[in-house]
């Protein structure tokens, strides 16, 4: 798990997080929570890429 969080700290983040938001906004949540994990990765790919283009 990243950064050390287990089952009972996930259960207890949905939970704080239900109570926040609400179940109407959880999945627009999770969504966007994705989408900007999926735009960081690729970001970091291309940096990881171009850096190894300019050492070659």
């Amino acid at each position: 798990m990243p950064l050390n969080i287990g089952w009972t700290g996930i259960i207890f983040l949905v939970f704080i997080a239900l109570i926040f938001f609400g179940p109407s906004k959880l999945p627009q949540l999770g969504k966007a929570i994705g989408t900007t994990i999926r735009e960081f990765r690729s970001g970091s790919k291309e940096v990881v890429k171009e850096d190894e283009a300019d050492k070659r």
